[in-house]
């Protein structure tokens, strides 16, 4: 009973984004097997992240970004544009290019979108299950709301280009190049807020979360219509 209270911070986000967008996907709805493999392929995707971030270690760049926190604010920027967001967005992108877009149902703009969400609840449920043991349970509930919001939004950037650019007939490699470049830096900016100063900064973050939640509302919006009027 008591495990099963410590895992409601990652379970119950996840399930409440998983409903939202599947009722936001009402025109023509993804088959719930195709939404739950992309969610199996976010989990994957952390585990891809993971990897790449020892890889990191082999040319002597990995580094703690809490310690970077205390000792260097220029460090950690660097860290956290050319690091933590690029491998992060990656590790979540290349399932996305190499399985998701292949899908026969994968036939309208707001897909784009909807795949990538489930992609980045995926993601977020890993990440959070590792950082469970460190967090206190408040943190942990906090965590459980905030990483999923993060990835979903992030990766909402690159799987809209994307899928304009497939669904059009143009070249896929420069679309997804421009969604991931802006996914990675507008990522990394986040991340870089948030540990460089949690407290003070978290107005800041809150308002690049905010403009780019509305951003995606919108063009959701904008979507819904366009597919209803076909």
């Amino acid at each position: 009973m008591q495990q099963g209270l410590v895992i409601l911070p990652i379970v119950l986000p996840v399930l409440f984004w998983a409903v939202y967008h599947y009722h936001k996907d009402r025109h023509l709805p993804e088959p719930l097997g195709n939404l739950l493999l992309a969610f199996a392929l976010g989990m994957l995707a952390a585990g891809v992240s993971k990897g790449l971030y020892v890889s990191l270690d082999f040319v002597g760049l990995r580094y703690d970004a809490g310690a970077l926190a205390e000792t260097s604010t220029l460090g950690l920027f660097f860290y956290a544009l050319l690091a933590i967001g690029p491998i992060e967005e990656f590790a979540k992108l290349l399932p996305f290019l190499l399985v998701i877009v292949r899908f026969d149902e994968f036939d309208e703009p707001l897909d784009g979108i909807i795949y990538a969400s489930f992609l980045g609840l995926g993601y977020a449920a890993v990440e959070n299950w590792q950082y469970l043991a460190y967090l206190t349970p408040l943190e942990a509930t906090l965590r459980g709301f905030a990483s999923p919001i993060v990835h979903i939004l992030f990766a909402s950037i690159w799987g809209h280009w994307i899928a304009r650019a497939v669904l059009s007939g143009r070249a896929m490699a420069k679309a997804a190049v421009t969604g991931f470049a802006i996914a990675a830096l507008l990522h990394g900016l986040y991340d870089f807020i948030v540990i460089m100063k949690p407290g003070s900064a978290l107005p800041v973050a809150a308002l690049l979360i905010l403009v780019v939640w509305l951003w995606r509302l919108k063009l959701m919006q904008d979507l819904q219509k366009e597919a209803s009027r076909r």
